[in-house]
């Protein structure tokens, strides 16, 4: 993410999901067994059900479906057109529609109308940092007042697992400017210990090669005893 905060008229192609994205369902599969992540969600929740959901960078729509568990209404936005009729897709399958829609669309210009979002969530896409402003004004714009505001992310200030492999893969993502940027923005953060655990080391392994330059990858490779590898997750939130 760069620090210009000026609206873009095409996305910045992910280069993990967009290019593999059978591959990144297997890592969506593997991701979080424990549930850690959607245990987080259901605390800050706290027993109320959002009338409207919001998935901001929903990819295939994985999590679609977990969040038309909690919300009368999901809307997931996704701005890959390989991605959003993947999403549309699973929809179908999981006999959802009617209550989840997929829309075509960026971040930066959500394709909703103003204050009808009551939860708008994002599982690593979009919101990294300094430079997702323009994003942050518009969730803004698309919550009800008291509505909340969750984005998952990689724990970058952790020095283990994922993390470390990120960092030595050459991103210019500093932990320190990306907390307190967050903070300043009126988010809490809360870090949680996720692992991914794979079905055989061959499914570890093409992961981590999308995942990762080709030296990191075969270094995350060979530092990881079995099939799990642990992923520092944060789980950020704010209300309107």
């Amino acid at each position: 993410m760069s620090d210009d905060a000026s609206p873009r008229a095409r996305p910045i192609p992910s280069p993990n999901i967009w290019h593999s994205p059978r591959l990144y369902e297997t890592l969506n599969r593997a991701a979080d067994p424990d549930g850690l992540v959607m245990a987080a969600l259901d605390q800050l929740l706290a027993g109320t059900a959002p009338d409207t959901a919001l998935d901001i960078g929903c990819g295939t729509g994985y999590h679609l479906p977990a969040l038309a568990a909690r919300a009368r209404v999901v809307i997931g936005v996704e701005p890959h057109p390989v991605l959003v009729q993947a999403a549309r897709q699973r929809v179908a399958r999981r006999r959802l529609a009617g209550r989840v829609e997929v829309r075509a669309g960026l971040a930066e210009r959500l394709p909703v109308p103003d204050e009808v979002v009551d939860l708008a969530f994002s599982h690593w896409a979009y919101f990294f940092g300094v430079g997702c402003e323009t994003g942050l004004a518009e969730v803004d714009r698309v919550l009800r007042p008291g509505g909340l505001q969750v984005a998952v992310d990689l724990d970058v200030t952790a020095d283990h697992g994922y993390a470390r492999w990120f960092a030595d893969s050459g991103t210019r993502v500093r932990a320190d400017r990306t907390s307190e940027f967050f903070v300043a923005a009126g988010f809490t953060e809360r870090r949680l210990p996720v692992v991914w655990r794979f079905g055989s080391r061959a499914e570890l392994a093409e992961v981590l090669r999308i995942e990762f330059p080709p030296p990191v990858a075969a270094r995350a490779l060979h530092a990881t005893v079995g099939t799990t590898i642990a992923v520092p997750t944060v789980v950020r939130c704010r209300r309107r």
